[in-house]
């Protein structure tokens, strides 16, 4: 049987690898269920193959990254291990630039069955989606940093942050159509909130005006902007009030782990990076190296993330099996902590990355 889609598989580095295998493990009956077939090209990068041979991200798994159909990530880098200037292993950054994936999808909802850190009892209801400019921003400063001498005379370096009308309307216009694509499987959903500095910083002004001109395209569609600290805020008050929240590249890169946060950690936390031709999807949390070989990774956030691969490739290729396998994903998710199946180490229970993936294959059946 040929294959449908070529998926390129980047495991990288500590439990990358340990919950990649684990996903492509959860993908094989989905496959056969559903009537489609991935085929994998596992590709080398992360911060051990850079301490080997001084390359993090070869150009050849650049290139497949360029020619497959989506690309499924694990985690890169280590914190022993970093660039002579210092610097991280992260060539997940350089990826998003070089296939222009400016959408960082962050989905944060509620799982049933977790125990949640917020005492009130809406806190299951939490279901938003940060939507994180991933191509400049703050961001747009790595590798541009310069050094030099202030107005004191004090040594000093300066990190430019870049806002283009070109980011911002595509990023508004991606977070209004995922607002109108949320809306219709839920009616009490429906609102963009624009989550700037915009009282402060000239580009963040920049950014906020051209958000409510996007917003006039889209009038079924609550238009809303909250700035950064109290989104912070709020997200710990109320953030079941939230839908879709767009926002700056380092904005989006700190709340999305708060947003994890509330519903239990990392492990839980799904995300893709998408743009126009290509995507990314990855478990929002690190290599995790206090924990990496220890057969006790949480792969639950890789699962999700897999769901979300599923659902962009429906959506794009308009395939129904996939996004029937995609919901498969999330309801057995949801079927595994409803009933309390399985308790992951990580909210303090003794379920391994073997037994999570065998419990959760279990309850696509």
């Amino acid at each position: 049987m040929k294959s449908d889609f070529n998926i390129v598989v980047l495991p990288g580095d500590g439990i990358g690898v340990e919950v990649i295998d684990a996903t492509l493990a959860l993908l094989e009956p989905l496959q056969k269920r559903h009537g489609f077939r991935l085929e994998y090209d596992r590709r080398p990068g992360g911060a051990h193959l850079y301490k080997e041979t001084g390359n993090a991200f070869p150009d050849s798994s650049m290139k497949a990254c360029e020619d497959g159909d989506a690309i499924l990530f694990g985690a890169m880098g280590w914190p022993e291990i970093r660039y002579p200037d210092g610097t991280e292993i992260a060539p997940q950054l350089d990826m998003r630039v070089h296939l222009d994936l400016y959408a960082g999808v962050r989905p944060i909802r509620a799982i049933p069955g977790l125990p949640l850190p917020l005492a009130s009892a809406r806190a299951k209801d939490i279901d938003l989606v940060i939507v994180r400019e991933s191509t400049e921003g703050w961001f747009h400063a790595r590798n541009r940093g310069r050094r030099g001498v202030n107005a004191a005379g004090d040594e000093a370096v300066y990190d430019t942050c870049e806002i283009s009308r070109k980011a911002c309307e595509r990023l508004f216009d991606f977070s209004f159509k995922l607002a109108e694509s949320r809306k219709r499987r839920n009616a009490d959903k429906g609102k963009v909130t624009c989550i700037d500095k915009s009282n402060v910083f000239l580009g963040m002004a920049f950014m906020n005006q051209i958000f409510y001109e996007r917003a006039k395209a889209h009038p079924d569609i609550v238009a809303d902007q909250c700035y950064i600290d109290a989104y912070c805020l709020n997200l710990i008050r109320k953030p079941w009030e939230f839908d879709v929240c767009p926002m700056e590249n380092q904005f989006g890169d700190i709340t999305s782990d708060l947003g994890a946060g509330l519903i239990c950690g990392m492990g839980y936390a799904p995300s893709g990076d998408i743009g126009d031709d290509h995507a990314v999807f990855q478990p929002s949390h690190g290599s995790a190296p206090d924990i990496a070989g220890q057969g006790i990774a949480n792969p639950v956030a890789t699962f999700l993330s897999a769901g979300m691969m599923l659902q962009w490739l429906g959506e794009r290729h308009r395939r129904e099996e996939l996004l029937q396998a995609a919901q498969a994903i999330q309801d057995a998710v949801d079927l595994v902590f409803s009933q309390g199946l399985v308790r992951p180490t990580d909210i303090g229970g003794n379920d391994g990355t073997g037994a999570i993936t065998r419990t959760v294959i279990g309850a696509l059946r």
